[in-house]
């Protein structure tokens, strides 16, 4: 029982914590608190992460009616039925790959919180372009069995997904720590991989294809979610391009000849995959494309994310055989290209379109 006359001595409060001082924070290996948003140090990951909350989306606000009438009464070609179901193929596993990566192994090295605000709502757009291409298998009426298994059966896609896993497999290793120079590389190498080949390169040749099909009024609502999917990929790789370059200004002592030649290698390598991949998809020419024409745009996009990251680009001259894509690539205006109106699958008008 409490005895008033007893005087009440007030209780110590706990020694205050040290407050994040903004210059300590780091994009690895940081040693400030990562559940402290603020104050930002990297205001860019920020505004990065409102641009693509703007860009919200969903699969089902698109109407597939068009696409199932040309899909089932002979509308489409042979050569044009193939890359759709080869592009999906690929496309139903690759963004779950990416979301693994993501959650399972970038989340957790990155010690800047404005950058893992970005990459949780990065992890939710591969959610969505899952969702899109099952939308869209589904409502074709594909068979679901040999379309998700393609990335097991079908040799350039199957090859393109064994080029990725070991970039995944090192991140998501529950032993694995940044900290060495060693680990850092891996850690940086892997997000060259995912932002600048897998999202800046590897997903480029069905982009122009089914983007393709649109521009000659087929398989418009496939196209659509292809248009919304490509500017948040644009998004992506334009975000993992400003990480992997403030890791290298905080870091410059992972930025060695021998690490550059270990990614020269890559890229070429990437390009020879995606090439093929080309080959196997439109074995024929079709919708004025032809597989040749994606060895010049691939090598052309190659040296784009090269020079992005401060390399030397691997085959000097390289042109752009698309320039209708250059638009939606650069996240400028867009059409919807079978309707001729600007597109909107932002909620709240909160992108400029300027």
């Amino acid at each position: 029982m409490l005895n008033f006359d007893e005087t009440i001595e007030p209780k110590t409060a706990p020694p205050a914590a040290s407050r994040v001082n903004v210059v300590d924070k780091r994009i690895i290996n940081g040693t400030t608190d990562v559940n402290q948003l603020v104050p930002f140090k990297y205001k860019w990951a920020w505004e990065k992460y409102l641009s693509q909350c703007a860009n919200h989306w969903m699969p089902q606000e698109i109407n597939m009616q068009r696409d199932i009438e040309q899909w089932k009464t002979g509308q489409l070609s042979e050569d044009e039925m193939r890359i759709v179901k080869r592009n999906l193929g690929f496309f139903v596993t690759a963004d779950s790959l990416a979301a693994n990566n993501i959650v399972l192994g970038t989340y957790r090295q990155i010690t800047a919180p404005e950058c893992r605000q970005f990459l949780l709502r990065q992890a939710f757009d591969e959610a969505i372009h899952t969702h899109a291409y099952q939308y869209i298998v589904e409502s074709l009426g594909l068979d679901e069995g040999e379309v998700f298994n393609a990335y097991h059966e079908i040799g350039s896609i199957s090859a393109k997904d064994d080029f990725l896993i070991p970039f995944i497999d090192v991140l998501t290793d529950p032993q694995f720590k940044t900290g060495t120079v060693a680990n850092d590389q891996k850690l940086l190498k892997s997000l060259i991989v995912f932002a600048c080949i897998m999202e800046g390169l590897f997903f480029y040749v069905g982009f122009v294809q089914i983007l393709a099909l649109g521009r000659q009024n087929k398989m418009t609502g496939a196209a659509e979610q292809y248009q919304y999917i490509l500017r948040d990929e644009s998004m992506h790789c334009n975000f993992g391009i400003d990480l992997i370059n403030t890791i290298k200004l905080e870091n410059p002592q992972l930025w060695t000849e021998s690490f550059k030649a270990e990614l020269n290698d890559l890229f070429q390598h990437a390009v020879d995959l995606e090439y093929a991949y080309a080959e196997d998809t439109m074995p024929r020419g079709v919708l004025g494309l032809n597989a040749g024409m994606f060895k010049e745009y691939l090598r052309f996009i190659a040296n784009r994310r090269m020079t992005q990251i401060g390399m030397e680009p691997l085959f000097p001259g390289a042109d752009n055989p698309f320039p209708w894509m250059s638009e939606m690539i650069d996240l400028k205006k867009e059409k919807n290209f079978f309707e001729t109106r600007v597109t909107e699958y932002q909620t709240g008008g909160a992108l400029s379109w300027d």
